[in-house]
């Protein structure tokens, strides 16, 4: 079922339609007629009031839980709310200088990445989600220190800043000689390129015949590269912080949304997929409820951005996922300004 356009709806079920949606997003709770009649600043009496939200139930915007007299939107009337309501509250001078501040800590990426998901789950009250930039370091040096006859200790640094260590076996009879020949060969053919650019740089100079290594320290070289290239692949796809937020009182009276909620957050291969839906979007994307096949059980909401870096191209996304009672209206501009002050960090 689809929502009606909001032009169809007359001022006055818009004015109700808004209150209640604001009321349940500020609460959990559903709103009721005598709420509105007191508090809304509607010139209409309870009855009055209860025969417009019969009509917005009618058409699929409202629904009334058993437990309660009063009214909560539907998935398909936040849809209506997001898209055609909505008055976004952009992020304040002070918030937008702390959220600037917490992701230009210096740094590797990786704690970036990491504060951007606190960030994320801190501003929403929910989990901050982050999907890790798909996209190798690019080399700045490398050197390789002999720890005994059997290994070595490889030192990766990245034009970015981040440092990674790898044990790599020596293969019998190794000179201490090749170790250094190797790092020197790295570090004055292969800087500035990335660890796919570095092995076909190398492998073409090794065809070529220009390649001045002897074999021991091509060997270390080119295991070296495999090493990292294969690290890279496997590693996590996404960051996600805060998932304790879920856990709030309204949360844990229906304690077995939580945990599907919970177990679809442990498969971050398919959260990774469903925001990878949000990486060609123009504008931050929103998914209420069943709109997502994999939060359809528990009837949560994603909001998700992608990030770009100074080209703009786009290296990832960010979002945070709650309850679909999440305060839209400021989330969705908060997630939208992170993205680009990420965008900025990742250069």
């Amino acid at each position: 079922m689809t929502s009606p356009p909001v032009s169809e709806l007359t001022e006055r079920a818009r004015a109700i339609f808004r209150l209640v949606v604001e009321g349940y997003l500020e609460s959990g709770q559903p709103v009721g007629s005598k709420t509105l009649a007191t508090e809304g600043g509607i010139n209409l009496s309870p009855a009055s009031i209860r025969t417009v939200l019969g009509e917005l139930e009618a058409l699929g915007l409202l629904a009334a839980p058993h437990t309660s007299a009063g009214r909560m939107p539907t998935e398909i009337g936040l849809r209506l709310f997001v898209d055609g309501m909505m008055q976004v509250a952009e992020p304040s001078p002070e918030e937008r200088a702390a959220i600037e501040r917490r992701l230009a800590r210096p740094g590797p990426i990786e704690a970036a990445l990491e504060a951007t998901s606190a960030v994320l789950s801190e501003i929403s009250g929910a989990a901050g989600m982050v999907m890790v930039p798909r996209r190798e370091p690019r080399l700045s040096q490398i050197n390789i220190v002999p720890l005994d006859r059997n290994r070595a200790l490889a030192v990766m640094v990245g034009e970015d800043g981040s440092i990674e260590n790898r044990l790599l076996a020596l293969r019998p009879g190794t000179a201490l000689s090749a170790l250094q020949d190797a790092s020197n060969y790295v570090n004055a053919r292969l800087a500035g390129r990335t660890l796919a650019e570095a092995a076909r740089a190398m492998q073409a100079e090794i065809s070529s015949g220009r390649s001045a290594l002897d074999a021991a320290s091509r060997d270390l070289v080119e295991r070296g590269l495999v090493v990292w290239s294969e690290d890279a692949t496997q590693r996590p796809v996404l960051i996600v912080r805060g998932q304790a937020n879920l856990l709030d009182e309204a949360a844990l009276q229906d304690i077995e949304r939580v945990r599907s909620l919970i177990d679809d957050l442990e498969d971050k291969q398919s959260v990774a997929e469903l925001l990878d839906q949000a990486r060609d979007a123009e504008a931050t994307r929103i998914f209420i409820g069943s709109e997502n096949r994999l939060f359809a059980l528990s009837g949560s909401s994603v909001i998700a951005s992608p990030y770009r870096d100074r080209e703009g191209k786009v290296v990832g996304v960010l979002g945070v996922i709650g309850p679909t009672r999440l305060n839209y209206a400021r989330v969705v501009p908060m997630v939208d300004f992170t993205a680009r002050s990420l965008g900025k960090r990742i250069g």
